[in-house]
């Protein structure tokens, strides 16, 4: 099976066969691709007897039918001769869920399958478009093997190097879009929208809709239209912590201590855990930085080698107090950050979170005030309190 990456999505590299599989997890990214191909092979085979069969089902009926109807559309050749395009499209049982499991669709995908095997393709293309398929089961062997398949994986923050490829996939937006932007430019989207492919086409699209004619789009035309989303949200008071920027802090705060009132699963308590990860990743990176096993970097690009070279018997073998523990991009944006303090400086923000997490713990007083007064003591310097 040949994999495709996400930023390959306006690629003109179009199966030749008459069986294409395309699936994953990335739904934008799979849908996108799959219309690519059902247009270009619709345009070779341009007939009225093309057809969109729609594969999405909410029971285990609905897919049986859903199959039924595909074997009807296969099976029925072009009423005037010539080609014809079958899509399967949007499926979402070749997985391992309630559905797929259903005794009726695992006995239709195994007939499919063995169907696929034996099929006259004389005059009949098939392009099956899903969610991400079990790779174990017949029918994803069977396909995989007599067509062409491409899997789509979504962004995930699990992956280390997801903003490497948010940035590959909005470079090659912009670039559809005939638009040019710096690696500062393209870095700021990733970094404000997070792994989330649709959201990432959405927002190249509405850049190149708010700059107009011009060519060039900057940081600072980013800052103004692109829209935060959840992963940089989930991290914004932790930035305003490491850019030691009061203003910004206290905002970000008031929100997040909104969303406490507002969210059950976020709580003080939760917020102070995540200072607490986020100073201690500025602490190693200040670390590396004194020791002179890192240097600031521009983008993430310059500073993964940077780490990848860093001797892993020099730490300790335990992660989770060893830097090599940290999620590179998180240890790139704290190195940046890190400069903003001095070391002393990271080990008392350490000790006042700790400080703060007690009094939250066992005393009465209001949670908002003694976090804003925690954080207020951490990010003014000694010049600027005097």
């Amino acid at each position: 099976m040949r994999k495709v990456a996400v930023a390959r999505l306006m690629s003109k590299d179009i199966p030749q066969g008459p069986l294409a599989f395309v699936h994953g997890d990335d739904e934008f990214a799979v849908s996108q691709r799959a219309r690519q191909i059902y247009q270009k092979w619709g345009e070779e085979e341009p007939g009225e007897d093309n057809e969109i069969v729609e594969a999405h089902a909410a029971n285990a009926g609905e897919a049986s039918k859903g199959l039924g109807r595909l074997n009807e559309a296969i099976e029925t050749l072009p009423f005037f001769g010539g080609g014809k395009v079958v899509w399967f499209k949007a499926c979402n049982y070749f997985g391992d869920d309630r559905t797929a499991k259903a005794n009726d669709v695992s006995a239709a995908l195994a007939d499919l399958a063995a169907k696929l095997k034996t099929f006259e393709w004389a005059g009949v293309r098939l392009l099956i478009s899903s969610a991400k398929a079990d790779k174990r089961k017949t029918f994803y062997k069977t396909v995989s093997k007599i067509g062409h398949a491409e899997e789509f994986a979504a962004l995930s923050l699990d992956d280390r190097d997801w903003q490497a490829k948010a940035e590959q996939l909005i470079g090659a937006r912009l670039k559809s879009l005939k638009k040019k932007a710096d690696y500062s430019a393209i870095s700021e989207v990733a970094q404000l929208v997070g792994p989330d492919a649709r959201a990432l086409i959405s927002e190249c699209d509405k850049l190149a809709t708010y700059v107009g004619e011009s060519a060039e789009i900057n940081i600072n035309d980013v800052r103004s239209i692109v829209t935060q989303g959840k992963h940089a949200k989930a991290f914004a008071l932790g930035d305003a912590v490491g850019e030691r920027n009061l203003p910004k802090l206290l905002k970000r705060l008031d929100e997040d201590l909104w969303a406490t009132k507002t969210d059950r699963k976020k709580s003080v308590i939760g917020l102070v855990a995540g200072l607490v990860s986020k100073v201690r990743s500025l602490l190693f990176a200040r670390e590396l930085l004194d020791a002179g096993w890192i240097k600031p970097a521009r983008g993430f690009a310059q500073f993964k080698p940077q780490l990848e070279s860093l001797p892993a018997e020099a730490f300790a073998e335990d992660r989770r107090i060893s830097p090599l523990g940290i999620h590179p991009y998180v240890l790139f944006s704290a190195t940046n950050q890190a400069q903003n303090y001095t070391r002393e400086e990271l080990v008392g923000a350490m000790d006042l979170l700790m400080q703060c997490n007690r009094k939250l713990v066992s005393s009465s007083l209001d949670e908002s005030f003694v976090l804003q007064q925690t954080l207020t003591q951490i990010v003014v310097k000694e010049a600027q309190a005097a």
